[in-house]
């Protein structure tokens, strides 16, 4: 590996650690050999992160966080335990969270109490099956006190 590569790879790591925590990052980086970084044509900045050509990450220049993909959400939650990075919803609104309808504050029947507003979030539903990815609209005590309202927006749902 050249070392504009392990630089990129460095950046990465780095961003996903205070993104999501190193359990994370190890988890999503297991293999650094089958990671591939794309760059953008005019800037040469890090556009998107794939893995064994499946896209894992993709980099938001306005606030340079990534955004999850749905290959990336199976594989975090495959390998931790419930409810971390995840809004657990009730199951009988599932086909519309799939469809990519966004969450309620009164379906949501467990969340991760680390998140924070705006974070990057997987809505899975009581048995753990992935509905969609989004970002939280609003503060973990105000979901579990509201009763309406939007929790999360949903990026893109699990047709």
């Amino acid at each position: 590996m050249n070392n504009e590569i392990l630089l990129g790879l460095r950046k990465i790591k780095g961003i996903s650690d205070y993104q999501f925590g190193i359990d994370i990052t190890d988890i999503l980086f297991d293999e650094s050999e089958n990671i591939r970084i794309e760059r953008s044509k005019n800037t040469k900045k890090i556009r998107y992160v794939y893995y064994n050509n499946n896209l894992m990450l993709a980099l938001r220049p306005t606030n340079g966080l990534f955004t999850l993909s749905l290959f990336s959400a199976k594989k975090i939650i495959e390998n931790t335990q419930a409810p971390r990075l995840r809004t657990i919803i009730l199951t009988e609104v599932s086909d519309f969270i799939r469809k990519g309808r966004n969450v309620f504050c009164k379906h949501i029947v467990n969340i991760d109490n680390n998140l924070r507003t705006l974070d990057e979030v997987i809505v899975v539903n009581q048995n753990d099956e992935l509905l969609g990815i989004g970002r939280l609209k609003i503060p973990i005590p105000y979901i579990k006190s509201f009763k309406t309202g939007v929790a999360v927006n949903i990026r893109k749902g699990n047709n």
